[in-house]
């Protein structure tokens, strides 16, 4: 099957870079279009864990997760570097994330200085830019022109979903003209991870339905698939990272049962059911939390996938 990309289509790699709580993950969120990406078992066209994939009728985005950078104290710190440098120098664009909401600090200028020593291009993102006033916004984008040379400087609001597009657009602008890399449709796999979130509850609610019918929320946080060796034939084992809402302590000792008798068994059944849907074998991590009055609180509700 032959199949024709516009000319001018363009597909790369991106990853993202800023210190702790710069809204990488909520940004990466945004990008994608929905919660979290599946790694399918193919072999990866990159070494490093890919985020996600952004697909568009003139290009395709890949983001591709980088270890934290940081100043390194220690000699993992400094290998946890090295390695950021090399997935820098393997990408075609890096964006830089710095929160509107909190002035530029010396973590932002180390990561400043390192990016200077790449040659690839950066887009310096003002992330959160819901969560200022425009003066503080304008301030904001000037302290940041005045921190290095960027192919670009986008404001953007993830939660809001402003600017996401432009950032799209610029990104893409840096990519180098190529055919998709990944076919359309990968590791966006949405109705994998609703029929995740089902199989968790189906099993949480087993005998305990009169108890909690609707005050139960499944959330797939997160899909990461394991390292594996290059000549292990088998698919890669994955972890699936689930969090269980319910709205008060009383329903959360229900689901989670004497010394966790109840929870293990839980993870045991829905674990099962798991593999056999996604064929392959999976770590299941848990975890029960308490989210007072989710169904009434829209903001809850976003979050959680309403």
């Amino acid at each position: 099957m032959s199949h024709t990309w516009p000319e001018n289509f363009r597909a790369g790699f991106a990853c993202l870079v800023g210190r702790p709580n710069a809204g990488k993950s909520t940004l990466t969120n945004a990008l994608v279009g929905q919660k979290v990406a599946i790694t399918s078992g193919r072999p990866q066209t990159t070494r490093h864990t890919v985020r996600g994939i952004v697909h568009r009728p003139d290009g395709q985005l890949v983001l591709v997760d980088t270890p934290g950078l940081h100043r390194p104290r220690t000699l993992l710190g400094q290998r946890l570097n090295d390695l950021v440098r090399e997935t820098l120098g393997e990408v075609d664009v890096v964006a830089f994330c710095l929160p509107a909401n909190e002035r530029i600090g010396p973590g932002d200028r180390f990561i400043a200085r390192e990016l200077a020593e790449s040659r690839t291009p950066v887009v310096a993102v003002a992330t959160k830019s819901d969560t200022v006033g425009r003066e503080r916004l304008a301030e904001h984008l000037l302290e940041i022109d005045a921190l290095g040379t960027w192919a670009d400087i986008v404001p953007v609001s993830a939660t809001r979903g402003e600017q996401v597009d432009v950032l799209t657009d610029v990104l893409l602008g840096q990519m180098p003209a190529s055919p998709p890399l990944y076919p359309d449709g990968e590791l966006t796999d949405e109705p994998e991870l609703v029929m995740i979130a089902e199989l968790v509850r189906e099993a949480a609610l087993e005998g305990v339905r009169d108890e909690l019918p609707h005050s139960l929320a499944v959330v797939v946080e997160e899909i990461i698939a394991r390292e594996r060796a290059d000549d292990d034939p088998r698919p890669p084992m994955l972890d699936v990272h689930v969090n269980l809402f319910v709205e008060r302590d009383s329903q959360k000792a229900i689901v989670i049962g004497k010394g966790g008798a109840r929870l293990r068994e839980v993870g045991s059944q829905a674990r099962h059911a798991i593999e056999a849907l996604l064929g392959t074998r999976v770590y299941l991590d848990l975890h029960v939390k308490v989210a007072k009055d989710w169904q009434r609180d829209p903001k809850l509700l976003e979050r959680l996938g309403f």
